[in-house]
């Protein structure tokens, strides 16, 4: 988290800063409560901000509490993540009309967590950073001003920490202005550190005052302390590493004997970027399109090739998933593809969590040392 030139706006500041971008001509898309749960929708106003709301999250379990203050921030992840916005889950990329598909709009994300903005610097790599860059992707991308929200109360499935993402949103990197979201009995203030130029634009445009010593301190604590408060953590070992020793484990059949495919994890993940394409056509014929939309590694048809599909047990698909978002997307894009969020053990309809699974993939391993430094000593 920067401190350098911070500053600070109270809620009306908040509402002045969501005026300003929508004035600006940005479609503004914040955090919301919508069908019980916080999602993500453009906001008219600060106003549709979850004040008070915060969440209750444990594997295969999201549910809404009141909070005691008024936060708008006060919650963890979600079941929806940013990359609907920058990688939508369906969309017309032909036509055989010639008719282009319709702009998107120039949006403006308004609270991105630190684990938020980390999974979209991935997405760059990935879809904009390539050989042949998405060109969908980049335009949404290359419009979007980003105003990210430094966590101070993480949820009980975050693990940011042990993936070095989170949970602030890092030095002045991937966003135009970042908060923290400081409360103090009836009163709520941010602490706004600016990441751009265009930041400072939209700053200077909304009532402001300059951070004091102790407003940069007190945000600076309370990130740190959120930072020691994970309700989750990877193994501190080389998790690619893992990965490679564990495939031929024992232990994937029996997450294989828990684990659905339903896919749930890849659709919340907010890395996750595969996607399928198919042809339409009218009942004439004389029309025709093509549509891209999401795909998973769990569907059977992800991997057909011929006579049938190549992964076709529940345990190969699970070990698919997870060796390429911890270990396999090293050596094709130069990082991990997880970002600790959490959302994946949430959502998963029977409570995998990755973290367990990866504690005993490390514990088999060292155990199987064990036994062989003993026979070594025999």
């Amino acid at each position: 988290m920067g401190t350098v030139d911070a500053s600070v706006i109270d809620s009306t500041g908040l509402h002045h800063l969501v005026d300003e971008l929508r004035r600006r001509g940005f479609t503004v898309v914040g955090p919301t409560l919508r069908d019980s749960a916080i999602v993500l929708a453009e906001l008219a106003s600060a106003g549709e901000l979850p004040y008070g709301w915060g969440v209750d999250v444990a594997p295969g379990t999201y549910r809404l509490r009141r909070r005691t203050d008024s936060a708008a921030f006060g919650h963890s992840a979600g079941p929806q993540s940013w990359k609907q916005f920058l990688h939508p889950q369906r969309q017309r990329v032909w036509s055989s009309d010639g008719a282009e598909p319709e702009p998107a709009p120039r949006y403006a994300f308004l609270g991105v967590r630190g684990c938020d903005l980390a999974a979209i610097g991935v997405l760059d790599g990935v879809l904009a950073g390539a050989a042949h860059p998405d060109g969908s992707y980049t335009g949404r991308r290359s419009g979007a001003f980003i105003v990210g929200v430094n966590c101070t109360e993480p949820g009980g499935l975050c693990f940011c920490a042990s993936m070095g993402t989170g949970p602030g949103c890092g030095p002045r990197s991937g966003y135009d202005l970042a908060l923290t979201e400081r409360v103090d009995g009836e009163s709520v203030s941010y602490l706004v550190d600016v990441g751009s130029e265009a930041g400072a634009e939209v700053l200077a445009a909304v009532p402001h005052r300059p951070a004091s010593a102790a407003d940069r301190s007190g945000a600076e604590d309370a990130v740190a302390a959120a930072a020691t408060a994970m309700g989750r953590r990877m193994p501190e070992t080389d998790l690619r590493q893992l990965l490679i020793d564990s495939r031929d484990s024992p232990h994937w059949t029996s997450v294989a004997a828990r684990c659905l495919t339903c896919g749930n994890c890849t659709m919340v993940c907010p890395t996750c970027f595969c996607t399928s394409s198919s042809e339409v056509t009218d009942l004439t014929g004389e029309h025709a399109e093509r549509w891209t939309e999401w795909a998973s590694c769990f569907e059977l048809g992800f991997t057909f090739i011929h006579e049938g599909p190549v992964r076709r047990s529940g345990a190969s698909r699970y070990r698919h998933w997870l060796t390429h978002k911890l270990s396999s997307w090293h050596d094709q894009f130069g990082s991990s593809g997880c970002v600790g969020c959490g959302r994946c053990i949430a959502w998963c309809p029977t409570g995998i969590d990755i973290t367990e699974e990866m504690a005993v993939l490390d514990a088999e391993r060292a155990g199987e040392a064990a036994e062989a430094g003993e026979g070594a000593d025999d």
